[in-house]
């Protein structure tokens, strides 16, 4: 072969090569360069194609209008493909896809994959952080928002990130809260507007909670609500001197937003010190609470609590979800709860007025019920130094795993758990650079944690139906349903399931081997319907034969 030939079909091979380079960037530019959210985007309820925030839409009720797979066809759901990102054994986080590109987060680090292959588009990498106490130190993420071309993100010490929806290139970076004063973040944002809401963990370590919302171009903060009084403010006879520094009340899930009311309902953790109360007399405000703010201003419109004078940890921070519904033959607006302390709330959500409370949970004896203002009613339980029995347990009746709504068999669905354990109050003085338990709890011997996956009606509380779980009652899977007539959940056996929406009736599940600490969500692209769920360390994807 001449020399002259060997020259021009190397350079036919390199106009070939980069032919099919520029068609492939192309492709993959299509895909990122459609990710712009609008605000329409986040407003669509409910979610179809695009999941845009953690709980999908700004209801909170993760429910999918999808409806590709369904109950005739479930049973034939497969695996599609499973990404490991790293840098954690326990994945909270619920992936966000926009227009064919998934965002998930790991510890500090942050993907953008292809949401039909789990590919790799771009990685943010930042190093875990040191110095950190509690759930912070466990570096757990639970996802970003997005608007717009820019992601965000919450780091393990309370910074938010900026990142390019494009790129993964980082815009800005934004402390706002200091590690050094016990604070952390283990949340995914809320975007309202132009806002980017965002709360900080820490409730047993000491700190003073608080809502914040920065500006979503600049990064400036705009306002902040403190959860726990200060001197002469409502509220603030419960905190006699410093207490308030840390009275806990911490926001550490995301919130639910009604843009016809301009309404933020965001929750709070527990009071501490835990188990002791006697540093902190009174209700407690605002922890173990429900908050209504504006979200343009961070003003309190209405509170209500669930456990005034918490003494159990029992975070009020499941997620408020809104509902539409008839009430005595005329349509109200609801915010309804699957508390942590064992009541499923129903309470207007324009006012915050209380309707009503029924237990969820046959093992419950810290109260005998809620009486017409909402007041739990005690009983003589309380955390003592030679211990006492408590139901339900530390975990609680629930816990932060995701219920869901389906407006079609108006069901409410949670991952509920029967447990009791013993509870311990020994006092002690908040130490710099621990937790701020007094003291903690044990399980009993002989006691058996219970799952149990239940239907609960909106209109009186009741179960409509229950799926037990086979286990040990250790998994934190939350639920999904969608327009296809189902229930996804990750069960108490390391597998993925689904169920018939209606009964309850087990339809499929897929055996990942691993825990699962995080909950479901539903996507499509190309028409092409996806369900897909974090399972310990890795991300799972689930689609239909095609």
């Amino acid at each position: 072969m001449t020399l002259s030939r060997w020259a021009f079909i190397m350079v036919l091979l390199n106009i070939v090569g980069v032919g099919l380079l520029m068609m492939a960037q192309q492709s993959e530019g299509a895909v990122m360069a459609t990710t712009n959210v609008q605000p329409e985007d986040l407003l669509t309820q409910p979610v179809g194609a695009n999941w845009t925030s953690y709980n999908g839409d700004y209801t909170g009720r993760r429910y999918s209008s999808l409806r590709e797979i369904n109950t005739g066809n479930v049973a034939q759901l497969r695996a599609a493909w499973v990404f490991h990102p790293g840098n954690s054994q326990n994945l909270e986080v619920t992936p966000l896809v926009i227009r064919g590109v998934m965002f998930i987060t790991s510890a500090n680090n942050v993907f953008a994959l292809d949401a039909r292959t789990g590919r790799t588009v771009w990685h943010y990498e930042r190093p875990v952080s040191s110095g950190l106490v509690d759930d912070a130190a466990a570096h757990k993420s639970r996802g970003v928002a997005v608007w717009h071309n820019s992601v965000y993100a919450e780091t393990d010490d309370a910074h938010l990130l900026c990142l390019d929806a494009r790129s993964g290139g980082l815009r800005w970076d934004v402390e706002y809260a200091d590690k050094r004063k016990q604070y952390g973040a283990t949340s995914a944002p809320l975007v309202v507007k132009d806002s980017i809401i965002v709360g900080t963990s820490g409730g047993d370590s000491g700190v003073r909670g608080f809502v914040a919302a920065y500006d979503a171009v600049t990064g400036k903060l705009k306002w902040r609500f403190w959860t726990i009084p200060g001197p002469g403010e409502f509220g603030s006879s419960s905190w006699p001197g410093d207490s308030y520094l840390h009275g806990g009340g911490t926001t550490w899930l995301p919130g639910t937003y009604d843009p016809v009311l301009n309404t933020l309902y965001w929750t709070t953790s527990n009071a501490a010190p835990d188990f002791v109360g006697d540093t902190r007399p009174g209700d407690d405000l605002y922890t173990a609470c429900m908050l209504a703010l504006n979200p343009d201003t961070g003003k309190l419109k209405w509170y209500f609590q669930f456990t005034p004078h918490d003494l159990y940890d029992y975070d009020a921070t499941e997620t408020p979800v809104l509902v539409d519904a008839e009430e005595n033959g005329a349509m109200r607006h609801l915010l309804v709860q699957a508390d942590r302390n064992g009541f499923f709330y129903v309470l207007d959500r324009t006012d915050g007025k209380f309707l009503r409370a029924t237990p969820f949970v046959a093992k419950l004896n810290w109260a005998k019920g809620v009486d017409a203002s909402g007041r739990p009613i005690l009983t003589d339980r309380i955390p003592a130094a030679k211990g006492t029995y408590i139901c339900p347990g530390i975990t609680g009746a629930t816990n932060w795993f995701s219920p869901s709504y389906n407006p079609d068999t108006k069901l409410f669905y949670v991952m509920a758990l029967e447990s009791c354990d013993e509870y311990f109050a020994i006092p002690r003085q908040f130490t710099h650079g621990e937790t701020f338990y007094n003291t903690g709890t044990k399980t009993p011997p002989n006691e058996h944690w219970q799952k149990i996956l239940l239907a609960l009606s909106v209109a009186d509380g009741k179960p409509v139906w229950r799926y037990p779980q086979v286990g040990r009652g250790n998994s934190w899977g939350g639920t999904l349903t969608t327009a296809g007539g189902l229930v996804f959940f990750g069960d108490d056996a390391e597998s993925f399931e689904a169920v018939d929406a209606a009964t309850g009736r087990p339809l499929w599940h897929f055996n990942t081997g691993q825990k699962f600490v995080a909950s479901p969500m539903s996507y499509a692209v190309d028409g092409v319907q996806y369900v897909a769920i974090a399972a310990q360390s890795d991300i799972f994807s689930f689609t239909l034969p095609h």
